[in-house]
């Protein structure tokens, strides 16, 4: 069974092709990574053309749905209706996500829907409800899953821990950290849209509500805040680019305002999710293109950390070595390469050989 993978996130559309059997994923037929633009949507004629052969079903990675489906669900029409009705809440990945699931229908095969929020079904109460009075629906859901369980279980293999206790950071064009209590999530940044939490490439992350508020009685149409907070915020909001690699090669003080904020706000959740973990935390792990591409940044997250036994050597973080802190460093800190397409095929296909 051959099982196409489609992950749309908010700047890159990464797809990979995997030979599954009936003991999982095997052996991954092609791949590759496409920049995705506001104003042009992938083609999956042209990603076909690039595969070797047809897909037996396609697999496609859901930002926001699936309240009780399980990680992985078929997708009918009316599954389809009920993810573009939630596709306002995460328009970033949605748009072009859903433009794919329409476009596959076509190929007549078996479509699966893998949502990025399963991941975060085990909040407890205390971290998943918002203080608001009761609204059907409106809870802390949490997203990036599919990275944060790759993070966990790449650890896992790796300290011989099948269920360890983490701070997980995806970092890249979105950014989200996770608490992990013995391999469950217990607290996640991003809340009831990908729009709470950490700093990210254009969307600022935590904001007082109240700033909305005041937006909205000074003229603020909903379409103009929506532009603003998914598009104009974050690095690009501060310093006119979103592109993490730009910002550290350049100098100006715009430029050095955003890394620094972005850090810092990284490095505060690091500090409260260790603290939610009550001492219990083995490692800090970066994952996502910043978390595994950019030293300089798990080196400044990291250089404000030594009261919690953090101790990264220099070397190894520069080497991006899987990890990076010191033999002696009470506290692990790990860089590890998100798989999350790996874990959605395999999912797929367990789904695929049930349903058979």
């Amino acid at each position: 069974m051959r099982i196409l993978v489609l992950n749309c996130g908010s700047t890159t559309l990464k797809y990979r092709f995997f030979l599954a059997d009936k003991s999982g994923v095997s052996q991954v037929l092609a791949g590759a990574v496409v920049p995705l633009t506001a104003d042009a949507s992938p083609s999956l004629a042209d990603l076909l053309d690039d595969l070797p052969q047809a897909p037996d079903a396609v697999a496609h990675r859901i930002v926001h749905g699936g309240d009780g489906l399980g990680e992985v669900a078929f997708i009918d029409g009316t599954m389809l209706g009920e993810l573009e009705s939630l596709g306002g809440l995460a328009p970033l990945h949605a748009t072009q996500a859903l433009a794919l699931v329409r476009t596959a229908a076509e190929l007549k095969v078996p479509q699966v829907a893998a949502f990025d929020s399963a991941f975060h079904v085990t909040l407890p109460p205390h971290a998943r409800r918002y203080a608001l009075p009761e609204i059907p629906g409106l809870h802390r859901v949490g997203f990036h899953g599919w990275s944060h369980r790759s993070a966990v279980e790449r650890y896992a293999t790796i300290a011989g821990n099948p269920a360890p206790s983490l701070v997980t950071l995806h970092l890249g064009g979105g950014c989200s950290a996770a608490a992990i209590r013995r391999g469950r999530s217990v607290d996640t940044s991003m809340g009831f849209t990908p729009l709470e939490g950490l700093m990210m490439g254009t969307r600022p992350g935590d904001l007082d509500p109240g700033i909305v508020l005041h937006l909205i009685r000074t003229g603020y149409t909903a379409e103009r805040l929506e532009h603003l907070l998914q598009h104009e915020s974050g690095l690009h909001g501060v310093a006119g680019q979103a592109d993490m690699r730009a910002l550290l090669a350049r100098t100006d003080l715009p430029a050095r305002l955003a890394v620094e904020m972005f850090c810092y706000r990284v490095r505060k959740y690091v500090g409260a999710y260790l603290a939610a973990l009550d001492g219990a935390a083995e490692a800090v792990v970066f994952t996502g293109g910043i978390g595994e591409g950019a030293p300089e940044i798990r080196r400044r997250v990291c250089a404000g950390l030594e009261w919690a036994g953090v101790i990264v050597d220099p070397e190894r973080n520069l080497r991006g070595e899987e990890r990076i802190s010191t033999d002696g460093s009470p506290l692990g800190v790990h860089t590890i390469a998100s798989d999350e397409e790996g874990l959605i095929a395999r999912e797929a296909s367990a789904l695929l050989t049930r349903s058979r």
